[in-house]
């Protein structure tokens, strides 16, 4: 790079001062995020990531052969041909008012740090997201083009990063909340209103932890080796370290995410005419997405199936019914995914702030 072009060591502290000012993490050193190393002699990163992509590939082949070992396959095609699909409809409606809910989590994260996009804009990107999740082998493909398509700089998509993340951790807090909620009625045999205590006792006992956690995150950095992966991780969310209020609205809006991600496949179950309680699967749906989010098998292929014929089979339901229910519940996603690629394609070249500038450098001082 020519003399003139080299940033001075003014720039670096300046830059520096302000992140410290700010709490705006340094993430172009952060793993998730960062820009290849394109230097000759670094295959490394490269390699690596290609083994992993090899290795899901062969535990999805595998997944899948010890599910069609042990399937009766003419049972899995009368469960096919004797779906309702009204009902498969009725889910499918329900699993896009799931992706709308979390486009507006989204939003709810990403504004207040400058990302002033629409939320019709956030929930598109979330759309875009699941088809990329849905063609890249890797299982952070989505989350990273989301992330590019909010800033037009490399350290404005490392903040758009941040909030990915932030969304991605409000998603499974809230997943654990209802699976502890779920486990605690069927294993106590609650009725309803002892049911929402425990919910509600578990939803304030995950606000007061998560906004101690994200109040002391700066002090929790300082003890991190500088070169930890965690500390990098954490780092990612500093700049929600003065507003944890941000991060407990995502936890809210989550919980109405996963409560309409269980009803959808429930809804799924009616057409395949599963019959087992309605509650049952306020469990049974976040437990397989826990495993499904695992990065052991592309798109949770063979994971979802085989998870569903686990926790159904007590219940006395086939695995062939099971095997049917998690392709449907597939189905739906693949379809979500489509929705997101058809958005991309229609406007793939907008990938800024609408005001053409770095939302990053416009951070408000009260966060």
């Amino acid at each position: 790079m020519p003399p003139h072009l080299q940033p001075s060591e003014d720039m670096h502290e300046q830059t520096s001062s302000y992140r410290r000012k700010h709490f705006v993490p340094d993430c172009s050193k952060t793993e998730l995020f960062e820009e290849p190393d394109t230097h000759v002699g670094s295959p490394q990163p490269k390699q690596k990531t290609i083994l992993r992509i090899v290795l899901r590939a062969l535990a999805t082949v595998i997944l899948v052969g010890l599910l069609a070992r042990n399937l009766n396959w003419q049972g899995l095609v009368d469960s096919l041909e004797h779906v309702e699909w009204s009902w498969w409809l009725g889910g499918l409606v329900v699993a896009n008012v799931s992706q709308v809910l979390s486009g507006i989590r989204w939003a709810g994260l990403a504004r207040p740090l400058g990302f002033h996009f629409s939320i019709p804009s956030y929930i598109g990107r979330y759309y875009e997201g699941m088809f990329f999740s849905l063609c890249l082998p890797t299982s952070i493909g989505g989350d990273v083009v989301k992330a590019y398509r909010l800033a037009n700089s490399t350290h404005g998509r490392m903040v758009a990063g941040c909030t990915v993340i932030a969304d991605r951790l409000a998603g499974l807090s809230a997943l654990g909340v209802l699976v502890g909620t779920s486990f605690t009625s069927d294993t106590f045999n609650l009725s309803i209103w002892p049911t929402l205590l425990v919910g509600a006792s578990l939803s304030g006992l995950l606000v007061l932890i998560t906004s101690l956690s994200v109040v002391m995150l700066k002090g929790v950095v300082g003890f991190i080796p500088a070169h930890s992966s965690v500390g990098h991780f954490i780092a990612k969310l500093l700049p929600y370290q003065k507003r944890p209020i941000l991060i407990i609205r995502a936890i809210g809006w989550s919980l109405l995410v996963q409560l309409s991600g269980a009803i959808c496949v429930w809804l799924i179950a009616c057409g395949l005419h599963i019959d087992i309680p309605p509650f049952k699967w306020f469990l049974i749906v976040p437990l397989v997405a826990l495993l499904t989010v695992l990065p052991l098998s592309i798109s949770g292929v063979g994971i979802r199936e085989g998870g569903l014929a686990l926790l159904l089979n007590p219940e006395g339901i086939s695995t062939e019914q099971s095997v049917a229910l998690g392709l449907l519940w597939f189905l739906t996603t693949v379809i979500g995914g489509l929705i997101g690629g058809f958005i991309f394609f229609l406007n793939r070249s907008h990938t800024h702030s609408p005001n053409n500038s770095d939302p990053v450098t416009h951070l408000p001082k009260n966060i």
